[in-house]
């Protein structure tokens, strides 16, 4: 299992989207412990190494590192890529 770290700018994100934080969270979990489980909600982003996970209409994007996963932003699927 990978460690999962949020970013200042991504959990100011969750603070602003309590209904659905319970749910994003337990999805990036999910994909710390199986990366094949949620393979088909992964995609890379074009330009950048940067993943991004699809949970519903939000997005949660994050770089993956040996150890670790570290979420940079999650949003809305209309304003998260801005």
């Amino acid at each position: 299992m990978k460690a999962v770290v949020i970013l200042p700018p991504a959990a100011k994100a969750l603070r602003k989207h309590r209904t659905e934080a319970a749910r994003l969270l337990a999805k990036i979990e999910a994909y710390a412990v199986d990366p094949a489980g949620q393979a088909n909600n992964v995609k890379a982003l074009a330009g950048s190494t940067a993943l991004r996970l699809r949970i519903g209409d939000y997005r949660i994007v994050f770089e993956e590192t040996a150890t670790e996963i570290i979420v940079t932003k999650i949003g809305p699927r209309g304003s998260v890529y801005e």
